[in-house]
């Protein structure tokens, strides 16, 4: 089943992508928002004193802050109105997911189908609503705390407020739009765009820091060697998978009697994508966002928080991990892969797993086979976004060079370029349809004769 689907996907020509209007219109379409996007980590926070923003941020160079700036391109270290990114939606969906699973009637929710997944997503914004209140509210103290408000105070305040939870919404909106009129998945994207536009400049101030001789070239070397491998190394884990076989009985049609066809299941090594590593992140980023802008002003409980986990301290990595692998299993069985909904289907299709029995036996060996591939794909993603990490706190590596922002190009990269290539392969069988209904139509008015009048 898979091998046939690749070999359809290898052979679909690219050149079809001038006459697929609607993926053109999808593409154009998604480049608009994204441009727009970019545009808006541009436009700065009303009452920001720029020159003190500036001053603070070449001091604070590569540092805490530089987490932050990755996941939200840029805008933070510029203070745009995207300072907040993207990050308090998906921390709302990481606490609606959570809910869905142990709460009654959210748990019922999920059972409800389209209108369900409309109500909880619903809840969704509303959390997006209140912690980027929240957070907006706390990175405005911070900035006042760190001299960088030009005019503190209460007005300060409330503008910054609404300005970041407008800025964040209107992210929300565009992802969302991008997912249903776009290409690729539009949170992701988002996340994506961020990280690529500011990789240009953290390589010119890597190539600097060589040239000036706080970084040696043998280090140098080794990060674009590390960066190589590791992408290697992430597209042969993303593409790898453990098949299931699955046999269908014999089956009578009329007076015939046809053999059984067999199959396979495919289960990723890493179902869950991505998606792990957004999540943990996500919920590192808040002390550090706050942290980096109100300098010595932190209280005791923030500078504990801050010391054990910033970047590249042991808690940190410690936390990080077990975040990861907690997501990639919480992400697949609730989301990605459930084994009841998939035994279920397979009941429905006649297919079986041969010497397991149909129904919760599958879901059984299925839920088996699923965990101990999670075993090798959770500590996949562990190990290419916690090793990278480990070297970049020995040496002055840039962020963008990290495993996570890595894992997130290599991951989305190849999830578009494999919705395109499912875009131009519906075009496709489309053109061939039409053109066997046309030679049909065609043959048909050949092969009619006109009737002389009868004579009686």
């Amino acid at each position: 089943m898979v091998s046939a689907v690749e070999n359809m996907a290898a052979n679909t020509s690219w050149s079809a992508l001038g006459k697929a209007t609607d993926l053109r219109n999808r593409i154009l379409f998604t480049l608009g928002l994204l441009i727009v996007y970019r545009l808006g980590t541009f436009i700065p926070v009303p009452g920001i004193d720029g020159q003190a923003l500036r001053d603070f941020m070449d001091s604070a160079g590569q540092g805490i802050g530089g987490m932050v700036s990755m996941f939200t391109g840029g805008a933070l270290g510029r203070m745009g109105i995207f300072a907040l990114g993207i990050m308090p939606y998906i921390s709302a969906s990481i606490i609606v997911q959570l809910l869905g699973s142990m709460y009654g009637p959210w748990e019922q929710l999920k059972k409800e189908g389209e209108q369900g997944r409309k109500k909880l997503n619903q809840y969704t914004r509303y959390g997006t609503v209140a912690l980027a209140t929240l957070q907006s509210y706390g990175l405005a103290v911070s900035l006042e705390a760190g001299d960088i408000a030009a005019d503190p105070g209460m007005y300060f305040r409330i503008a910054c407020m609404i300005t970041l939870v407008g800025g964040t919404m209107f992210l929300m909106w565009l992802g969302e739009q991008i997912t249903a009129r776009g290409i690729g998945n539009g949170i992701s994207l988002i996340i994506f765009v961020g990280i690529i536009a500011e990789v240009p400049a953290a390589i010119a101030q890597f190539f600097a820091s060589g040239r000036s001789g706080a970084i040696s070239p043998a280090v140098i070397v080794g990060v674009l060697v590390m960066v190589v491998v590791t992408i290697m190394f992430v597209v042969f884990m993303e593409r790898a998978l453990r098949k299931i076989h699955i046999q269908y009985p014999r089956r009578q049609v009329g007076m015939k009697m046809y053999d059984g066809g067999s199959s396979h299941l495919p289960v990723k090594v890493n179902p869950s994508g991505v998606i792990p590593a957004i999540f943990a992140s996500s919920l590192l980023l808040l002390p550090i966002t706050i942290s980096t802008f109100s300098g010595n002003s932190t209280g005791p409980v923030m500078s504990v928080l801050l010391a054990n986990f910033g970047p590249g301290q042991p808690l940190y990595l410690l936390f990080f991990v077990a975040m990861i692998v907690f997501f990639a299993y919480f992400y697949t069985f609730n989301v990605s892969f459930k084994p009841e909904e998939v035994a279920d289907n397979l009941k429905s299709q006649n297919g079986f797993v041969p010497g397991i029995r149909p129904g919760k036996k599958t879901a059984e060996y299925l839920e088996y086979v699923v965990n101990r591939v999670l075993v090798l794909g959770s500590g996949y993603l562990a190990l290419v976004c916690v090793f990278p990490e480990i070297l970049r706190g020995q040496f002055a590596i840039p962020f963008y060079f990290g495993g996570t922002s890595v894992l997130i190009v290599v991951s989305v990269t190849m999830d578009t370029i494999q919705q395109v290539q499912s875009h131009l392969l519906a075009h496709q069988y489309e053109g061939l349809l039409e053109k066997s209904q046309l030679r049909g139509k065609g043959k048909g008015k050949t092969t009619r004769k006109k009737r002389s009048p009868v004579r009686r």
